[in-house]
């Protein structure tokens, strides 16, 4: 399902085509206060940024990030992200490829002009090795905080001894109170992380932000684990996510899903393959993340990379399923914090094409999928349109 390739066609057969997101592997979406939607997206090592006031039927002209070209990470959970405060600013991260194997450097830019130019990049990881500083995540507070996780090798880097094989990275995390013009120091939240899976970011009710992440346990267990922050520049302690026990000596490739309602409650969404435990999973905290319900073990055969968006008592979880020739993306939904869910998944698209992976989005009054079927436009569909037909069945 991950490797079929796509032959190019039309304008992206191109060598240099002209600047379209049906080119891109990956498109990345976010809403404003206003309701206006807001895409990035990368061609020929360049970022582009457009939006659209009507819900992505049509879109503004593409605008450039990057004056100069470089390579850029842009495909499965390594893409650029994009994020509004509440005064319309635009802040961006990406990963600049580095040439060695896995080495990247965490970029950022923004724009205060609505969008009609970007910021210089710089780069936000203060070690400049050439090592991996990657599969970054961002964040906006309620007062304009911008904050930015990653995964980052320096530490493992500085006690590695020629020869050895070295497990996990750090945790690393910075963070702005001044829109992004200037960010504090780099700072390390634990060692041990996995490796290629992504991480998500989330914003709590007191305004401060909660990651969730791949964990290396003891003896080589590859879970998930949350951590809360005091304030913006001191984490809590670190807390367990998933129980699943799954040992592997590998990255799964597939991070978590956090998104937190504004009641107070972590949702989350993960994936496993541990021998008793296998495929997608859903839990709930009231607590702040100490404590998650009994995980809801969902999907078919060959279902992945989950996603989940709460907004009051309504929470969405969408994922992707391969049935041997076609990816479909499926849907369930609770109107009750979680607690219940529709008796079936409803499936919301189906592909034989080359397709990105599936995110929820929100403009403040419906909640929406984002996305990308390669060399087609992107899509950008209400999910609280569909009518929900299933009786609801409690889940344990």
């Amino acid at each position: 399902m991950h490797n079929r390739q796509a032959g190019k066609t039309g304008i992206c057969a191109n060598p240099a085509p002209p600047p379209t997101s049906k080119c891109s592997e990956t498109v990345t979406a976010a809403f404003d206060h206003r309701g206006t939607l807001w895409i990035v997206w990368v061609n020929n090592d360049h970022l582009y940024v457009q939006s659209s006031v009507d819900k992505g039927i049509s879109f503004s002209e593409p605008v450039r990030v990057n004056a100069v070209a470089e390579p850029i990470a842009a495909k499965g959970e390594s893409r650029p992200k994009i994020k509004l405060d509440a005064h319309g600013n635009i802040f961006l991260t990406w990963n600049r490829n580095l040439g060695e194997k896995h080495s990247t450097h965490v970029r950022f830019s923004r724009s205060t002009d609505g969008g009609k130019q970007f910021s210089e990049p710089v780069t936000i990881n203060d070690n400049l090795d050439i090592i991996r500083h990657r599969l970054d995540s961002l964040a906006v507070g309620k007062k304009g905080e911008v904050f930015i996780s990653w995964l980052d090798a320096r530490d493992v880097e500085a006690v590695k001894k020629p020869g050895q094989k070295t497990q996990g990275l750090s945790l690393y995390y910075t963070w702005s109170d001044d829109g992004g013009k200037h960010f504090y120091p780099n700072k390390s939240v634990i060692i041990g992380t996995c490796e290629c899976c992504r991480i998500d970011t989330a914003i709590a009710q007191d305004n401060t932000p909660v990651i969730a992440w791949r964990h290396i346990f003891e003896g080589g267990i590859r879970d998930h684990a949350i951590v809360n922050f005091k304030d913006w520049n001191t984490p809590r302690e670190t807390l367990r996510l998933s129980h699943e026990n799954w040992q592997i000596d590998a990255c799964p490739h597939h991070g978590p899903g956090l998104s937190i309602s504004d009641t107070g409650i972590y949702h989350a969404v993960w994936f496993s393959n541990s021998p008793a435990k296998q495929g997608l999973f859903y839990a709930y905290s009231k607590d702040s993340g100490r404590h998650f319900s009994e995980p809801v073990n969902f999907g078919n055969a060959g279902a992945s990379h989950a996603h989940v968006l709460a907004s009051g008592n309504q929470v969405r979880v969408v994922w992707r399923e391969f049935d041997g020739s076609n990816t479909i993306i499926r849907l369930m939904k609770s109107a009750d914090e979680g607690k219940t869910w529709t008796t079936g998944p409803e499936t919301l698209a189906r592909t034989a094409e080359m397709a990105d992976n599936p995110f929820l989005i929100s403009d403040g009054r419906k909640i929406y999928l984002s996305w990308q079927i390669q060399q087609q436009n992107f899509r950008l569909n209400p999910v609280d349109e569909i009518k929900m037909s299933h009786k609801l069945a409690v889940l344990p």
